[in-house]
Formats: C-alpha cells, structure tokens, sequence
C-alpha cells in the first residue's frame, strides 16, 4: 500500500506541529497533496478508471476548500503550505 502509517507520520511530522496532530490544516493540504499525486500517477497508466478520476476530484475539492479555509484565516499560513508544497493557485 503506499501510504502505510510510517508515510503518514512523516506527512504529518514535516507540515504538522507533531506527527501525532493530524487534525491541523497544513497537514490534512499535505495529506491530501500526497494522495493527489498518487492517484494522478494511477491515471497516466489507467485512462479509463474512472472511479479513481472521480476520487481524484473530490480529493481536489477537499484540498481547495481547506486551502479557501486557511486564506481566510491565516493569509501567511497559507503563502508558506503554497510554497512548501508547490501547489499553484
């Protein structure tokens, strides 16, 4: 499996405050990144999945209206996950 509780501790040890808070912003947008990039992979090689396209969408959703949430509320916070992940507006 690729993302298997070593790789989530990381993600959340790196953008989170501990590897334990998984509840924080900065590391859900990171979680999130991480499975983004995973499932576009899957979509090279599989075109006609559509499932894993539709979870794809979501997962950008997801993404977008924590990135939304986090401008609103903290507008340094946000700069710092956008250039620490390279996700483009």
């Amino acid at each position: 499996m690729y993302l298997t509780t070593e790789v989530k501790q990381e993600i959340f040890k790196e953008h989170g405050k501990s590897e334990k808070d998984t509840g924080s912003t900065e590391g859900q947008i990171a979680l999130f990144t991480h499975r983004i990039k995973h499932l576009t992979g899957h979509l090279k090689n599989n075109k006609k999945d559509f499932r894993t396209q539709k979870a794809l969408l979501d997962l950008v959703g997801k993404r977008r209206s924590l990135l939304d949430y986090l401008k609103k509320k903290d507008i340094q916070r946000y700069r710092a996950i956008i250039a620490k992940l390279g996700i483009r507006k």
